[in-house]
């Protein structure tokens, strides 16, 4: 795609999966696995213009390239200073960036098979989150 971006140093945290129903739609997969990271820490490289959002749903928007179509990020209106960003869209790991837990693993679909990875797994959002 035409974005490119890295997130300052330090800035990155773990990841989850998370199994829910929208992120299943929105990604085309069985799962989304996405980061929170504070807004100002993400700095585009390149392609800002080509970056497309929508609003899904009444204050939450999703972003895409306008370029290939790949879901990178969502954010709530109500929260301008966080994005949760879709891991796989970092043209380089960013460091500290290690996966956390399984949320919504209730909603998993059906033919999915979660991994025995030993990390948590939570019917909903993993704690802490709001």
């Amino acid at each position: 795609g035409a974005g490119r971006y890295k997130l300052a140093a330090g800035a990155a945290i773990g990841f989850t999966m998370c199994h829910c129903a929208t992120c299943q739609k929105a990604n085309g997969t069985a799962f989304g696995a996405n980061t929170q990271v504070a807004s100002d820490t993400l700095h585009w490289l390149a392609g800002r213009a080509a970056i497309k959002e929508y609003e899904s749903s009444p204050g939450k928007l999703r972003a895409f390239c306008g370029t290939c179509g790949s879901p990178l990020y969502a954010r709530l209106t109500a929260k301008p200073e966080v994005m949760r960003m879709r891991v796989g869209t970092f043209d380089e790991v960013p460091e500290g960036l290690v996966p956390i837990g399984h949320i919504f693993a209730g909603s998993k679909a059906k033919w999915e098979t979660l991994p025995e990875d030993g990390l948590p797994r939570y019917p909903g959002r993993e704690p802490g989150r709001q």
